[in-house]
């Protein structure tokens, strides 16, 4: 077992990590990590949310909190990043009021980063806020969106556009439930991976280098190393800046720029997950430092070897870069209208920047061109 402390004062928690515990032991933790908030002290009702791929091992949760004294439920949302919209977050509010749902019901995320985000998004604006509990089984989700507080839910036109800072109680990874998930899908958190070395631990980047094969066989203790080290990392930005107010969270949005435009264009659920669509904006943006002079292409080389050991795409072809360039002009970065960047000065320092149209669209057109990498 490892465990990472999300430093936050009095709203602090804990990520722990443990290999094939399981359900079985998720109940204790569950009731240890509301212990410590007023609101999670007098829990007595839940409701788990998870997705229809899921909903087999979600209902051990279910149990494991019912023994542990939380009379709990189950909703079931359909599989896919067309879930993490308001129809489904508005289901969500009809069965907690169906419940009679107080401060005191915890609400208990278990799945990927879209469960994750949806059921997030539900506790913190259902009575202005619920007790939350992570239960994150894929990879991207348990080091990256599971930790941090971010919930929300996509608009037609702008990813993540409509949602809220809410942290959990307590975050419960479990890595046996790698198991079972689709190479594409563990790709996908690999993406995320990677991003922290490039932003954060050059030596980080260096390890993910040396053992990738490892990585790639879900050898156990690759695997822990690699989630632990990423949301210590996390950890570490959301309790300096967690509300994005001093600029340094920004530097989590390494690639997410033209990644989530990736998205919008493609269609969410479409073409390319969100990991996918990280990857290639990852190496856009990488080019786009490239052309302003802050890095020489050896580091992209270094990121375009890596994401493409992992099986990752490096560019996006065929998309329109004109609809590129529009979706990123909705980027939550934004400031009076111009587009902005997180943009690495080396591997392992990055730096939230603006830069010249001119510029932004050569590095769209390398990306989407038929050339790829």
């Amino acid at each position: 077992m490892l465990c990472v402390r999300v430093e936050l004062g009095p709203r602090s928690y804990e990520v722990r990590v443990v290999s094939g515990e399981g359900p079985a032991a998720f109940g204790g933790f569950a009731r240890e990590a509301l212990a410590a908030t007023w609101a999670g002290r007098g829990c007595r009702s839940g409701l788990v949310v998870t997705d229809e791929n899921l909903a087999a091992m979600a209902g051990e949760y279910v149990r494991a909190l019912v023994g542990a004294g939380i009379a709990s439920s189950l909703e079931v949302v359909p599989a896919g990043e067309a879930s993490k919209c308001l129809e489904r977050a508005s289901a969500l509010f009809d069965r907690l009021v169906a419940m009679r749902a107080d401060r005191h019901t915890c609400v208990v995320a278990v799945g990927g980063g879209v469960v994750g985000d949806l059921a997030g998004f539900a506790a913190a604006t259902y009575a202005r806020g619920l007790p939350l509990l992570m239960v994150p089984t894929s990879l991207l989700a348990q080091v990256d969106s599971s930790v941090g507080g971010k919930v929300g839910v996509n608009h037609p036109g702008a990813k993540n556009i409509i949602g809220a800072f809410h942290q959990p109680s307590g975050v419960w990874v479990d890595t046996e439930t790698l198991a079972t998930l689709p190479p594409r899908e563990l790709r996908c958190g690999l993406a995320e991976v990677v991003k922290y070395g490039v932003i954060l631990d050059p030596a980080f980047f260096d390890y993910l280098e040396e053992h990738a094969r490892a990585i790639e066989g879900r050898e156990p203790g690759a695997i822990r190393r690699i989630i632990a080290r990423s949301c210590e990392l996390k950890a570490g930005v959301v309790s300096e800046d967690e509300r994005e107010e001093t600029g340094l969270r920004a530097v989590l949005n390494f690639g997410h720029t033209v990644g989530h435009a990736i998205e919008a264009v493609a269609g969410y659920g479409g073409e390319f997950q969100h990991g996918e669509a990280v990857a290639a904006g990852m190496v856009a943006e990488s080019r786009l430092a490239e052309r302003l002079g802050w890095i020489g292409p050896d580091v992209t080389g270094r990121l375009v070897a890596l994401l493409g050991r992992f099986g990752l795409p490096v560019a996006a072809p065929g998309l329109d870069l004109d609809a590129l360039f529009y979706a990123m002009g909705r980027d939550k970065k934004n400031r009076g209208g111009r587009i902005r960047f997180v943009l690495p000065r080396s591997i392992g320092r990055v730096e939230l920047a603006e830069a010249p149209e001119a510029e932004i669209r050569a590095a769209l057109a390398a990306m989407v061109g038929s050339e790829g990498a």
